[in-house]
């Protein structure tokens, strides 16, 4: 079947006995024209198109989404880059990033920064990338504009974000932009840690670091972003979500009608507390991992589905190896870098918890999605973009930080052997490697 539908044929057809789908993983062909699915046939069926090419047992995933990437440029010559950041997305199967919008200068909390910042990227992307809009103080007047410019919605901090050009929001700050924001029915996505509950870390030891940032402070902060969604009828997202004794509060906000979601991170999901060695800021981040039952707990509110996606947190320290050498978890700036990682990380777990591809899709690719409204990725389906990823879900290898594509050549995940192993990528029904030239877009809202 050289046509469809008596259009012309498909530019090109994949087919895998393992693809995952909206309706479970099965064998399919995916014909695909113009960048998007526009068939789902049968494996065995006569598809034809100018490119055709069968995976065999190889897994077809839809290419991951993340919606928490770190982005430094314009104006951070020794930070991550859209071109590290993509090439390490592509090789991690992650065919569309949204980039957050602090550690630009400056950062992205007017349309005049977003369009520098977009400047900035063009031509430079090997994924597709899309932009969240920042909400700092006094900054009201601007989000109607920022969001009409296209961005997918707003990030705030509830205490000092480290990034002067971005402070945090106090309690009328916060409802203040969410009521503003629940007129352009737009989402807050907010970084919960509460300033008053954390106290200074120095020092290498790790547990020392984490004792500094207790779950209360998590508790605190979504308490006040759950009031201030319920008064405003604003939609607000928890982002990196540590402290699982936070998830049955989240799962009563949702029950109560609360337009409230939440997103974990794969190195709150891998690591526990206890295994970090001392010295080593490689596994800083705020909020902190933290012990193994705090792990496991989480793990329960992600399978039971209070917890809506998993996301990266990219955000690799500027100077890295300068940190890693002094080895003091309060100079330290924090950081994880795992965008190229996350999936075979991931599934590395899930695969232990006998969780399945189906779900490592519905949190990494379709919850993503959801969230910042990308209505064409993050499923394999008609209509949708043909952002394809073959995926050996059998293959375990050891990860070498000097060979990872992103900037620095640090991360937690270094040494660890994972399993699962992207084998190739198309973004919009073409194949693309990191050898490639850019072809990534950049996207606006919807």
């Amino acid at each position: 079947m050289g046509r469809l539908n008596g259009s012309p044929g498909p530019d090109l057809v994949v087919r895998s006995r393992r693809a995952v789908t909206k309706a479970g993983t099965r064998p399919v062909t995916v014909a695909v024209r113009d960048s998007r699915i526009v068939a789902m046939a049968d494996y065995e069926a006569d598809v034809a198109g100018d490119v055709e090419v069968d995976l065999g047992d190889l897994v077809l995933l839809p290419g991951l989404v993340d919606t928490h990437v770190h982005v430094n440029e314009p104006g951070r010559t020794d930070w991550e880059g859209f071109a590290t950041a993509t090439r390490a997305a592509l090789a991690g199967g992650v065919t569309t990033i949204v980039d957050m919008p602090l550690n630009s200068l400056p950062p992205t909390v007017s349309v005049a920064a977003l369009r520098e910042k977009q400047a900035a990227a063009r031509g430079q992307c090997w994924v597709d990338v899309a932009f969240w809009g920042g909400a700092i103080p006094g900054s009201e007047p601007d989000l109607a504009a920022l969001h009409e410019a296209g961005v997918v919605g707003f990030k705030c901090f509830l205490l000092d974000s480290g990034v002067p050009e971005f402070p945090p929001l106090d309690d009328t700050g916060l409802r203040a932009a969410m009521a503003v924001l629940a007129g352009l029915d737009a989402t807050l996505i907010v970084h919960a840690e509460d300033g008053a509950e954390i106290s200074t870390a120095s020092g290498r030891d790790f547990g020392t670091f984490v004792a500094s940032r207790p779950p209360k402070a998590e508790r605190r902060a979504i308490e006040h972003v759950v009031r201030a969604a319920a008064a405003t009828k604003a939609r607000a997202h928890i982002v990196h979500l540590s402290a699982a004794e936070c998830v049955a509060m989240i799962a009563g906000a949702k029950a109560a009608g609360i337009r409230l979601s939440a997103e974990t991170c794969p190195h709150y999901l891998f690591f526990a507390a206890e295994q970090v060695p001392e010295g080593a800021t490689e596994f800083k981040c705020c909020p902190p991992i933290r012990d193994t039952h705090n792990r496991e707990a989480l793990w329960r509110g992600l399978e039971t589905g209070v917890v809506d996606c998993v996301v990266s947190d990219h955000s690799p320290c500027p100077p890295a190896m300068k940190f890693r050498e002094t080895g003091d978890f309060g100079a330290a700036w924090g950081g994880i870098a795992s965008l190229q990682l996350s999936l075979p990380a991931m599934w590395t777990m899930a695969r232990r918890r006998g969780r399945s591809l189906d779900d490592i899709v519905r949190w990494m690719a379709a919850g993503p999605s959801e969230l910042a409204g990308l209505r064409t990725k993050g499923s394999l389906d008609i209509g949708f973009d043909a952002d394809l990823v073959a995926f050996d879900p059998d293959e375990t290898w050891t990860v070498d930080a000097a060979e990872l594509r992103h900037r620095h050549p640090l991360t937690p995940y270094n040494g660890e052997k994972l399993t699962g192993q992207v084998r190739r990528v198309w973004l919009g029904g073409r194949e693309i490697s990191v050898d490639d030239e850019p072809r990534g877009r950049l996207l606006t809202r919807g």
